[in-house]
């Protein structure tokens, strides 16, 4: 058996997470001093009501080695292979702390992938070792397809509002109230695990043309791998969104994903995005 393991930002939500047999490790959230576990104690809807009556940015919190070592005992005990897949180093000490479970569980049978990614990334990383997994492939093999497909997976979003990646320190004082005033909406997407901004456009229409054309330029969409269109906070006017990417690149059927905290945070309520493998 091989026994999948990813994070709570994967932003798949528990049952559906039962579904495809896979286990869920779940980041902490700190709202005004109160604790919470990622889809568990707290889900993203309760969230984003807690972000916009909070005085203070919320903050996130790794998973203890231990969290994971508790999984990998289970698995050395049942001879299963273990394959974790985590999100961005760059963003988490996460990955670190799945590597230091590996290394006290004494077991050769680990495999730990920085996926360079987090929310919907991630989980169309999850959905590809599910799929390799449910089709036989082998242990070794499924985790060099994922290092490879990992480095395909792209995600391109815009944020509705600039007062988060202000209070996350992303942005200074005067260029959150100048793009405020403009109404601009920054472009951010992940690259080899980093949070970047892409460009900035004026207002929704604007934006989702942007988003158009920088998927245009990275080159084409692999439309034999799935397709995710996600939301923070609330989904209103996300179908016009989906149409207008619908009508530009012609894919079919997508899945769909609620973000939770850890980009929440930083994105506040209103972002839409778009994760895609790229040929």
């Amino acid at each position: 058996m091989i026994k999948i393991i990813t994070d709570s930002t994967a932003d798949i939500d528990l049952d559906y997470a039962k579904e495809l047999n896979i286990d869920i490790i779940p980041l902490k959230v700190i709202i005004d001093g109160k604790e919470y576990k990622d889809r568990i104690d707290l889900q993203p809807q309760q969230f984003y009501d807690l972000l916009a009556s909070s005085e203070v940015l919320p903050t996130t919190s790794q998973p203890s080695p231990q969290e994971f070592l508790n999984l990998y005992e289970e698995a050395k005990k049942a001879g299963d292979s273990v394959i974790v897949m985590t999100l961005s180093s760059t963003i988490s000490g996460t990955y670190q702390s799945a590597n230091i479970a590996k290394d006290l569980a004494e077991y050769d049978d680990i495999y730990v992938i920085d996926s360079l990614a987090t929310t919907q990334m991630l989980r169309l990383l999850v959905l590809k070792a599910v799929r390799l997994r449910d089709s036989g492939a082998d242990v070794k093999d499924i985790v060099n397809i994922l290092e490879d497909y990992k480095h395909k997976i792209r995600i391109v979003a815009f944020v509705d509002t600039l007062e988060y990646l202000y209070k996350g320190g992303r942005l200074s004082k005067t260029a959150a109230t100048a793009g405020t005033l403009l109404k601009f909406k920054p472009i951010i997407g992940l690259r080899e695990g980093n949070l970047e901004m892409f460009a900035k456009a004026r207002g929704t229409q604007k934006a989702t043309s942007k988003i158009i054309d920088l998927i245009h330029e990275d080159g084409e969409i692999d439309f034999d791998e799935p397709i995710c269109i996600g939301y923070t906070g609330h989904d209103d006017g996300l179908d016009k969104f989906e149409q207008t990417l619908r009508d530009e690149f012609g894919f079919g059927e997508v899945l769909h994903g609620f973000v939770g905290p850890v980009i929440g945070t930083h994105a506040g309520p209103g972002a839409r995005l778009i994760a895609y493998i790229s040929k």
